[in-house]
């Protein structure tokens, strides 16, 4: 099945039939030495990620526009005589006006920093130009417009691209580079998709859509980056569609694997372990999970929830019937901080439940060795770890199931190596940052996905407030309030220690400063760089109430359960996403005791940060946070690039576009449920063009 996804010989161009369409670019007309390595700077390197270069706008250029006609604001197409040339000299610079007159009205058209090249019109000429007008007093003056060749028929009487910027590279240049591209490698361009979906779903053919793309023919209002706009529709859709082909032969190929057929254990014994009472929300997600891992196919799902809502619990469920099971369980977290506060804030719990835990991290020397021995003995029922438990050393006796937390920090290599230390486990992956439905089905499509959405009995909002750094005294009266309550604080800092590059509060600075401003209190300082014996005794400290304030980095940002803390500091939170600052919010409130979350900046005026963290004050709930983190950043901001490899669509956005990707996502799956073969086909096809056609190759196509 696996060689099967990659049955096209890549290697080969002679019998490709994109053979001239995934050329360089330098075989495009106009395009030189310089040029070509102009746009390859843009990611251009074939003729195909040429006609990817989209036009940004289009220029209306379709008739002539009387001067009379034009109001201020206006772009518009004109034609008159040159009335008169003067040189307006300022002290830095030199200004070209020219007066042109038609019918009885007149504009100015100016060129700062005149070129030469305009020095060349004489009064009396006919002279042809586009730009966009503005009044000032009583005439419409235009600034360095396009002066358009007579001759030039591609200029006018059209919808005209207007490009990206390309250094060196003029948009009338553009222009002529892609019409070239258009006509010469486009004809006959066999199309990927099959006409079966292009008829339902109203698609242009693939050649149809690139010149529709480029150079629109119409009279009707040309909306290029809306679903009106069938040309951009298809392209995004074939993106769209490569991707969601990809998941659902990875699905597909996973369904025919043989996996282990737990025994159902009967999970309602486990009430009397657990010191809590499950939510409904829980309750549902376990029930799910059960039944995956009861089937005879290898379990792959998604859980999410927001902070605090008790993902971890139900993971250790599923441990305990693997266990149950006589199958070994690994967890794994990103961060070494994170994969120990799992250990020691859940070790309570896994031997309530009567199993047997370890914990492996980088750095633990000798006892390494040790953990390691015992795993493969079989003694160990759930390992916890980070990255080291992929390493070649490890071996399990008899692995059943791998859980991974925080699992959009880990490559998709990662994951698979740890599945490769049994044979066909069940895969559960877990995340805290509630994934948007747009890139949930992007990401994850291959997925079962389990959300929990209820928070615990007894829960209570968090207050979130916005203060400047100028309002610190008002700050630090809230402090001291709540911890003479009797209650514990976080105070969070962007850095560990202050930096000359960036003025930012610095933990270890603002530690001792703190020490001085209220020496009533215990002020302790935690971060991802100290050894694990310096920060164990510290937090053991922070939950036993001896410490009043914890100084720290986000290396709390997950993990870390003190139902006395209420009160969570951010410093700089402008510096900060909104899904980190959910995420660092979630620390506290998790109890029945009224919390508060205090986010600080040294900044009045804050921008985009501005609108970010008022959202934050608005509202608690994750997923819509998390729905405006991505709009604002996008996807790969949201994530981070290198950690999720998350492929950059040219055409698409997950975002405006979700109908279509939900389109993609119901053919896709469809024909590879009716028409296996011609999927594999079909996903030939776009791999090809796609993996040649885009700079470093297409990270969803490669996992498979």
């Amino acid at each position: 099945m696996m060689e099967k996804l990659h049955s096209l010989d890549t290697n080969s161009d002679k019998d490709s039939p994109y053979r001239k369409i995934l050329g360089p670019v330098s075989s495009v007309k106009g395009v030189g030495k310089v040029f070509e390595r102009e746009l390859q700077k843009r990611g251009v390197n074939t003729v195909y990620d040429l006609l990817y270069l989209l036009p940004r706008s289009y220029q209306d250029r379709r008739r002539f526009v009387s001067i009379h006609e034009i109001r201020s604001g206006d772009s518009a197409l004109i034609k008159g005589r040159i009335l008169k040339l003067k040189t307006l000299r300022f002290k830095y610079r030199t200004v070209l006006e020219i007066l042109i007159g038609s019918e009885n009205s007149f504009i100015s058209a100016r060129w700062m920093g005149a070129p030469q090249y305009l020095f060349r019109f004489k009064r009396g000429e006919g002279i042809i130009l586009y730009g966009q007008f503005r009044k000032f007093g009583n005439i419409l003056v235009t600034y360095h417009p396009e002066i358009i060749e007579k001759k030039d028929h591609q200029e006018t009487g059209r919808l005209v691209p207007v490009y990206p910027e390309v250094e060196g590279i003029s948009q009338r240049r553009m222009r002529r580079i892609l019409m070239d591209a258009i006509t010469r490698f486009t004809q006959d361009l066999k199309d990927p998709l099959p006409a079966g979906i292009r008829g339902a779903r109203g698609l242009l053919r693939l050649d149809e859509a690139f010149r529709e793309a480029h150079f629109p023919i119409g009279s009707g209002p040309h909306a290029p980056h809306t679903q009106r706009a069938p040309a951009l529709r298809r392209l995004i859709f074939d993106e769209f569609f490569m991707l969601q082909l990809a998941l659902a032969l990875k699905r597909n190929q996973v369904s025919q694997q043989t996996g282990i057929a737990f025994k159902k254990q009967e999970v309602e014994e486990l009430h009397r372990f657990l010191p809590f009472e499950l939510t409904g929300s829980q309750i549902r997600v376990i029930r799910e999970i059960v039944n995956d891992m009861s089937r005879p196919v290898p379990m792959n799902r998604l859980l999410q929830g927001d902070v605090g809502c008790g993902k971890t619990v139900v993971a250790l469920i599923a441990a305990w019937m693997a266990a149950k099971n006589g199958y070994q369980v690994a967890f794994m977290a990103p961060t070494q901080i994170l994969a120990e506060q799992h250990y020691f804030s859940t070790l309570e719990l896994i031997e309530r439940l009567n199993l047997t835990p370890a914990l492996l991290t980088s750095g633990m020397g000798a006892r390494a060795d040790e953990v390691r021995d015992r795993v493969q003995q079989g003694k160990v029922d759930i390992l916890i770890g980070t990255h080291a438990l992929i390493q070649e050393s490890v071996k399990f006796h008899r692995l059943g199931l791998v859980i991974i937390d925080e699992q959009h920090r880990f490559g998709v290599a990662q994951r698979a190596l740890l599945k490769q230390k049994g044979v066909s486990p069940d895969l559960l992956t877990m995340t805290a940052t509630p994934i948007p439905r747009t890139l949930g089905l992007t990401l994850y499509g291959d997925l079962d996905i389990s959300v929990i959405d209820e928070l615990p009995v007894g829960r209570k909002p968090i207050q979130t407030r916005l203060f400047h750094e100028k309002d610190r005294g008002k700050v630090y009266a809230i402090l001291r309030e709540e911890i003479n309550k009797g209650r514990q604080a976080y105070m969070v800092y962007p850095l560990i220690e202050e930096s000359e590059k960036m003025d930012l509060n610095a933990a270890t600075q603002m530690a001792e400063q703190l020490r001085g401003v209220l020496p009533e209190f215990r002020i302790a300082l935690i971060h991802g760089r100290m050894p694990l014996d310096q920060r164990e005794p510290i937090m053991e400290e922070f939950k036993k109430g001896a410490i009043h304030i914890l100084v720290a980095t986000t290396v709390i940002e997950v993990g870390i359960d003190i139902r006395n803390a209420t009160l969570m500091i951010i410093e700089n939170a402008e510096r900060f996403g909104l899904s980190q600052i959910h995420q660092l919010r979630g620390r506290v409130g998790r109890s029945s005791y009224p919390s508060q979350c205090v986010l600080v900046s040294p900044h009045r005026r804050l921008g985009d940060a501005g609108k970010r963290l008022r959202i934050i004050e608005k509202t608690t709930d994750g997923f819509r946070i998390a729905e405006e983190d991505l709009a604002i950043r996008g996807p790969g901001e949201f994530l981070g690039v290198k950690q999720s490899g998350f492929y950059q669509f040219r055409a698409g956005n997950i975002m405006r576009d979700a109908r279509i990707l939900t389109e993609a996502r119901e053919e896709a799956f469809k024909l590879v449920e009716i028409r296996p073969e011609l999927a594999h086909q079909t996903f030939d096809l776009l791999t090809h063009l796609f993996r040649r056609g885009t700079q470093g190759g297409n990270e969803f196509v490669d996992v498979l």
